[in-house]
């Protein structure tokens, strides 16, 4: 198989192309190509003149992608000198001109705010050409906190493919159901009692009134906690990651807890459940009932970055460790976030240590410039069909059910209200981090990207996410 073309003539002074590991080629490639055909099971069964899906391959549960079109705010860069085919209108690119200035300027007097502390890397680049506009310790790595999602949803997006759906199966075999699943954290009840009540007519059509109840949730292995993450985590801030949840539930064991679900709404639909849900693995020689498919990636990347889901993102943590081609662990995961970001992207990694997809991991370092360099890239139109989702996902400041809105006490300072609507930004905090990334438009009209990420400040994290929001909105130059 041929190898993915690197990047190259991105003409930044902060990206180096290098070299994609083969696993992440051959994943990029599946991502590039046609959705593959289900091998079709030849067992015999009761339910196999059906003709509605029951001769589906159900170990084929990570669905190959199609075509993307929501790609988000549309970017302009910049043709570059000795950069042939770089697309965009502007014949230079953009100097240390009055409005960068200006910037600089009203920067570097509010790092001092006393809020910030002493521990902040930060950087605004112009993503037209690529320059940077203000550094100050912008390749020191910190807790990025829930930032470290804009790494897991490049990479994520890239090997996957904007339109990967993540499918539910039910599977009988020998007077059991299997609901499998696929690693689709936005399975809800509804999407269940729609497989329900397929499931439920099959059974009356094959004269069949009771069956046990199983879960399959072998996608992934048994669940562990990340470096750096502490056991109370679970499950509040984040559930045991498993292949198999519905509507979310913040529960220990969520693959019995969806069974459990199921199996109500077949006892609805006047199907005998005999005993408990058990754990199985559904084997091949089954028959798919019925399947329920998920919201294009591309949607889910969006809704994870709107809210900041941490579940979301272990989840796909690990299906996108699966698409290349490795196991669903932290450790396959995160590799892979930095063979993606680095090989594919000639993103610098260096000072770069990740732990899991969500950013709770308090041992994950990342600098400023390599979150602004992943934001960067999903600015450049070549990038656009990919990671143009990424900067659609990004919470905008002062719009409700994004965790820049009002309900979180964001972009409503005197310093920072003329922001409102004008900047979008990935949030992130813990205790002792707080960042924010993203890009706006400066008062030249030029897209800005930007990232802040503070550490072991003294001061309130609402005190310093005011503050953070003060450096955004100078970004833009409304308080400059």
């Amino acid at each position: 198989m041929s190898s993915i073309p690197r990047v190259s003539g991105s003409g930044g002074r902060h990206r180096k192309p290098k070299e994609t590991s083969p696993s992440v080629r051959r994943a990029i490639v599946v991502a590039a190509t046609a959705p593959i055909a289900a091998t079709i099971l030849s067992a015999p069964s009761a339910f196999a003149a059906d003709g509605t899906g029951g001769t589906e391959n159900v170990s084929r549960r990570l669905a190959a992608p199609s075509d993307s079109t929501d790609d988000g705010p549309a970017f302009v860069k910049s043709v570059r000198p000795g950069t042939p085919g770089r697309p965009g209108a502007d014949a230079t690119p953009a100097g240390p001109g009055s409005v960068d200035q200006s910037i600089v300027d009203a920067l570097e007097a509010r790092i001092d705010d006393p809020r910030l502390g002493t521990n902040l890397s930060g950087v605004v680049l112009d993503a037209a050409s690529d320059e940077v506009i203000w550094d100050h310790d912008a390749s020191t790595a910190l807790m990025p906190a829930s930032n470290a999602k804009l790494a897991t949803a490049t990479a994520a997006l890239t090997v996957l493919g904007p339109d990967h759906r993540f499918t539910t199966d039910v599977v009988y075999a020998d007077g059991a159901l299997t609901l499998v699943g696929g690693a689709d954290r936005t399975l809800t009840t509804g999407d269940l009692e729609a497989l329900a009540d397929t499931v439920a007519a099959r059974l009356d059509r094959a004269g069949l009134t009771s069956v046990e109840v199983r879960v399959d949730d072998s996608l992934f292995p048994e669940p562990t906690l990340a470096t750096g993450w502490r056991a109370d985590y679970y499950p509040n801030e984040i559930t045991p990651v498993r292949a198999l949840v519905v509507d979310g539930h913040t529960v220990e064991d969520t693959a019995l807890d969806a069974g459990k679900v199921f199996a109500g709404l077949l006892a609805d639909r006047g199907v005998t459940v005999g005993g408990e849900v058990t754990r199985g693995t559904a084997g091949e020689d089954g028959t798919v009932l019925a399947r329920h498919r998920s919201e294009a990636l591309s949607t889910v990347v969006k809704q994870m970055l709107k809210v900041s889901d941490n579940n979301i993102a272990e989840t796909l943590l690990r299906a996108t460790a699966l698409g290349a081609g490795r196991d669903a662990t932290f450790e396959d995961g995160t590799a892979v976030v930095r063979d993606v970001l680095s090989g594919t992207y000639g993103v610098s990694v260096e000072n770069f240590e990740m732990h899991d997809g969500s950013g709770l991991s308090r041992a994950t370092r990342i600098p400023a410039q390599t979150l602004a360099d992943i934001l960067d890239l999903a600015t450049e139109p070549r990038h656009r069909g990919v990671l143009g989702h990424v900067v659609a996902g990004l919470p905008v400041a002062g719009e409700e059910g994004g965790t820049l809105g009002p309900e979180w006490g964001r972009f409503d300072t005197p310093d920072s209200q003329c922001a409102v609507g004008e900047v979008r930004g990935k949030t992130g905090t813990l205790t002792g981090a707080v960042a924010l990334s993203g890009i706006t438009r400066g008062e030249d009209g030029r897209w800005k990207v930007f990232s802040f990420v503070e550490n072991d400040s003294t001061a309130s994290n609402d005190d310093i996410k005011d503050a953070l929001d003060g450096l955004a909105a100078s970004v833009n130059g409304c308080n400059t």
